[in-house]
């Protein structure tokens, strides 16, 4: 029988960043919703181009998601999307 206490456990506890990347990649996402747009095609566009107006300004959301640098938003989505590999 092998005893668990030998075998080393992973932990992985959300960092602040991405907690507030999360919550306002959902803020954003919820505001270009209710304007009508389709969320997934203004946030790569956004993305790809750098230019905000990609984003509406509804709820401030253009104001938040030009909080995150978008490296760091790619690498979050990145590590989201390959995280259950």
């Amino acid at each position: 029988m092998v005893d668990s206490f030998e075998e080393t456990m992973k932990f992985k506890v959300e960092t602040d960043e991405e907690i507030v990347i999360k919550d306002i990649m959902k803020q954003v996402h919820e505001s270009l919703q209710e304007k009508g747009y389709n969320p997934i095609n203004q946030i790569v566009g956004y993305l790809l181009s750098g230019d905000p107006a990609y984003i509406t300004s509804y709820n401030n959301a253009r104001s938040l998601i030009r909080k995150i640098e978008r490296d760091e938003l790619l690498e979050e989505l990145v590590k989201s999307y390959l995280g259950g590999i």
